[in-house]
């Protein structure tokens, strides 16, 4: 008995001594598993491979949280994210699923929602998304030091993103940042985005500057010739309800 505890305690110490990212990753499970279809990257994932999953997992219903397909909604959300880990509208529904059922895990869903969304960030660390998405859910849980964290991450990594730093700094603004949300708001106009939200915003805090001389007259040419983005990357925050990619 002696010796079962001693090794229990061991295991305890062993585990309290991990990094907060390695306990995250032993909790929340392992990405790629034998006999598993998937792991994809659902940025990249073809027309037919999202439909395979989404058809049988992640219809319509599912989405809404009106209609299930095979069983209680955590387990077909939670499929669909085993398949796709950084899928941003099931992380989503995810989300509100724990809010309506008052329960994390909610029903059938293998992890809690935090896992969800580690397990999104450990996938695809480059995909602002998720990110941006986890950095909303730890605002409204009021964490917002954590959500400053990820916000960061997102900001000095997608300096070439407009979007990016336009729903960055509308999470900046959430938080109170404003000297962040200012610096976001004139990389937006730098990169030849004009936007107002973000600027009302600031003014209506009383803490809008206008940019150095230069910066406000952006590349127009460049920014004209950019491709035009996709529906899903040009949905900009609006608050902390939502992100664009």
């Amino acid at each position: 008995m002696k010796a079962l505890l001693a090794l229990c305690f061991g295991a305890l110490m062993t585990l309290q001594a991990l990094p907060a990212h390695a306990q995250a990753k032993n909790r929340c499970g392992v990405l790629a598993m034998p006999n598993m279809y998937g792991p994809f990257d659902y940025r990249s994932a073809n027309a037919g491979r999202r439909d395979l999953v989404e058809s049988k997992h992640f219809d319509d219903g599912v989405a809404a949280l009106t209609r299930r397909l095979t069983g209680p909604f955590g387990g077909d959300i939670g499929y669909t994210l085993m398949v796709f880990p950084n899928h941003p509208h099931a992380l989503l529904t995810m989300e509100r699923l724990v809010e309506v059922e008052k329960q994390n895990p909610p029903e059938d869903s293998k992890y809690t929602i935090e896992c969800w969304y580690e397990r999104a960030l450990r996938y695809a660390p480059d995909d602002h998304i998720p990110r941006l998405l986890y950095a909303n859910f730890l605002i409204k849980k009021q964490k917002l030091g954590e959500a400053r964290e990820q916000l960061d991450y997102v900001a000095k990594n997608t300096e070439d993103n407009p979007f990016a730093q336009f729903n960055t700094g509308m999470l900046y603004m959430d938080i109170k940042d404003y000297d962040k949300a200012l610096t976001m708001a004139h990389h937006v106009i730098a990169l030849g985005i004009d936007r107002p939200d973000l600027r009302d915003r600031l003014v209506a805090a009383g803490r809008w500057v206008d940019p150095p001389a230069g910066a406000a007259s952006a590349p127009e040419a460049a920014a004209s010739a950019a491709p035009a983005p996709s529906t899903a990357a040009s949905a900009p925050a609006t608050g902390a309800s939502s992100t664009g990619r």
